[in-house]
């Protein structure tokens, strides 16, 4: 389970979603991410899904990485779904036992924030599979830029971010090794209630925390030796700079952006 989350990885290419700047990525994120909200039938919601799958095509990200995304949170997307089939009680009845009813409207509204869920979780992954925390970390202090008139740490707070997102997948494997370390022991950790497999994970989060520290403090080192003092002054190996691919990705997000607006004024919204 732990080699399939794949949040922070980053997977070098050529394609075009590669090219572009992190800036223009960023933004169109956060778009993308506004227009599943606002989609309000399945009409519109299906819009997202093929805007998702098209992108993934043309970012040359194999479709496996989108299984491996989902298997994490697939736990959270079967309680979203449970709780929206079981606690929506209008609509036609389908199934009833004592006090639990499954209506029509319910299953609808579970599958549209099932699709929601699993979009918005694909989506959002292609951000970090196509950028390096290098750009990730250029682009987000580029955007905030305009708060350094009110003293806001803008680089430390994109420098904090990146790091963040550039260590989970060292964490991932970390976390790995001492689990078959700890099993390679004699420990148990498959067997047993929730309170004795809680109980079997303090000799992991332990270890994990130590090394966590350890490799904070190296990092900490090495930027010190190399006279790392922050944002001021700092030069850029990669200048960011938007290009026609940028243009060509904004009207194409438009594009989708306004079908889903018309579907919402053609189309009944999912209540």
């Amino acid at each position: 389970m732990l080699k399939d989350i794949t949040i922070g990885q980053y997977f070098p290419g050529r394609s075009p979603i590669h090219k572009m700047d992190c800036r223009v990525k960023l933004i169109l994120t956060i778009v993308f991410i506004v227009m599943l909200f606002i989609s309000g039938n399945m009409i519109g919601l299906y819009v997202g899904v093929v805007f998702t799958l098209v992108t993934y095509l043309i970012s040359g990200i194999p479709f496996r990485m989108i299984l491996k995304s989902l298997r994490p949170i697939l736990p959270i997307v079967i309680f979203t779904s449970l709780l929206n089939i079981f606690f929506i009680r209008t609509g036609d009845i389908l199934w009833e036992w004592k006090f639990l009813k499954i209506t029509d409207n319910g299953v609808r509204t579970a599958i549209f924030m099932t699709i929601r869920i699993v979009c918005l979780i694909v989506g959002s992954s292609l951000l970090t599979y196509t950028t390096s925390p290098i750009d990730l970390t250029d682009g987000i202090e580029r955007l905030l830029s305009p708060l350094k008139k009110i003293r806001v740490p803008v680089h430390e707070l994109a420098m904090m971010m990146t790091i963040a997102l550039r260590f989970i997948p060292t964490l991932i494997e970390e976390t790995d090794k001492i689990m078959s370390a700890q099993k390679a022991r004699g420990a148990d950790l498959e067997t047993g209630g929730p309170i004795a497999r809680a109980k079997a994970l303090i000799p992991i989060l332990i270890p994990l925390f130590v090394s966590s520290f350890r490799r904070a403090e190296e990092l900490a080192l090495a930027m010190e030796c190399r006279c790392y003092h922050g944002g001021e002054g700092r030069t850029r190996m990669k200048q960011l700079k938007l290009h026609l691919v940028d243009l060509i990705a904004v009207f194409y997000v438009a594009a989708f952006f306004a079908g889903v607006i018309v579907t919402n004024i053609l189309f009944k919204a999912v209540t």
